[in-house]
């Protein structure tokens, strides 16, 4: 008696990979994904490799995972595998507070962001 399992979001030509908890704003983390939207598998997991931004590590993990679930989970071809959407969204923020100056306080803001990766099998030319 349990649960009848749930429709699935994504075609069938789709696997997903999620990070929910990435410590960086989420305007930094969109701009590393512009970067990578619409590339192929390959040429987006060589572009993270040698980007010099510390979520791009992050990123990175999450592409190979997405990858990892369609061969193993959905028997895609990882050679046809693009990346179909990146999405970036807001987690919670920390608020700390810094001393300054004749008894004030300076508020930091400390975001977190969450990351959605859809890779898509490229349909055949012939």
């Amino acid at each position: 008696m349990s649960k009848k399992a749930r429709e699935r979001r994504l075609a069938d030509t789709e696997a997903q990979a999620v990070a929910r908890v990435l410590r960086t704003s989420p305007q930094k983390l969109n701009l590393l994904c512009q970067s990578i939207r619409g590339r192929s598998a390959e040429k987006a997991l060589a572009e993270l490799t040698f980007s010099k931004r510390r979520i791009a590590r992050d990123v990175k993990k999450t592409l190979q995972s997405a990858i990892a679930n369609a061969e193993n989970n959905h028997q895609l071809d990882v050679d046809r595998l693009y990346v179909a959407e990146a999405t970036v969204g807001r987690s919670f923020v920390m608020k700390r507070f810094r001393a300054r100056a004749r008894g004030r306080v300076g508020r930091l803001l400390k975001p977190w962001s969450r990351l959605t990766l859809v890779v898509r099998e490229r349909e055949e030319t012939a």
